[in-house]
């Protein structure tokens, strides 16, 4: 008998979940509270609205 190892399956991450894991992980680098974080992630993406990531 063989064991037949399966595909793991892999679903992408929503974009509330991301920009949580950045604001959780750059909090604590920098020292700041999550919620102070959150608001100056909030005002760049406003500001940087225009601006598209490359495929």
């Amino acid at each position: 008998m063989k064991n037949k190892q399966k595909a793991a399956s892999y679903r992408m991450p929503s974009k509330e979940s991301i920009v949580h894991s950045i604001m959780t992980s750059t909090s604590i680098e920098t020292g700041q509270t999550s919620g102070q974080v959150e608001v100056s992630l909030i005002e760049s993406r406003k500001k940087y609205a225009y601006l598209r990531l490359a495929d």
